[in-house]
């Protein structure tokens, strides 16, 4: 018998689905046969487009990063500088964080830390997460560039500055269920230790 001609519908139907269910119930929490019911797609198919659950993680991670660079970057280009384009993604993130009621945050940060000492999934979660950061670091650089932010530090180590203190303030805002820790990261950092010295917050950016 000849086999079912792909399609990407429903490659990306799974991926929609596997990358809520990562988000929600982690990486062993994840059952394929529940993600193919919910899609319904019979389980032969499944292996039509990935060869394994670590196959489909991977694909998962990938589209994670890129829909979050594309949201990076339609962010930046809305806004009229990169801090306040920073701040529109932030508030996109924040934003779905609520209707998803606090559960879930990072899918990367996420899997990163519940697969620590494994191999699974780890150069995928690496090379996404450094991608993140570079997409970080070039709107400060360009931030920067417009003398919005301290010349004194490189931007790279902003960059890791920011996911760091992000990162962590979500975890803080999944305990507390409440984005104020979410809020004080973003004013403590981008209008706060990045600013220039003796610069203050226009009302416009308030």
């Amino acid at each position: 018998m000849a086999r079912p001609r792909r399609s990407q519908n429903t490659r990306e139907r799974l991926l929609e689905e596997g990358i809520a269910s990562f988000l929600r119930d982690g990486y062993h929490g994840t059952g394929l046969k529940a993600v193919l019911d919910r899609v319904q797609v019979p389980k032969g198919s499944f292996y039509n487009y990935f060869a394994s659950k670590e196959d489909f993680a991977i694909a998962a991670i990938e589209r994670y990063a890129e829909c979050l660079a594309k949201q990076l970057e339609a962010s930046l280009r809305a806004e009229a500088d990169p801090i306040s384009g920073l701040r529109a993604f932030f508030r996109s993130q924040m934003d779905e964080f609520v209707a998803a009621d606090f559960i879930g945050g990072c899918m990367v940060a996420n899997l990163g830390g519940e697969l620590e000492g494994h191999d699974i999934c780890r150069e995928a979660l690496r090379t996404s997460m450094l991608g993140y950061r570079d997409g970080l670091r070039g709107a400060l650089r360009d931030a920067q560039e417009q003398g919005l932010l301290r010349a004194d530090l490189e931007s790279e180590a902003m960059a890791d500055l920011l996911v760091a203190a992000w990162e962590g303030a979500v975890i803080r805002m999944k305990i507390e269920r409440r984005l104020a820790p979410l809020e004080q990261c973003l004013d403590q950092l981008l209008d706060g230790y990045f600013r220039p010295m003796g610069a203050g917050v226009t009302a416009a950016e308030s």
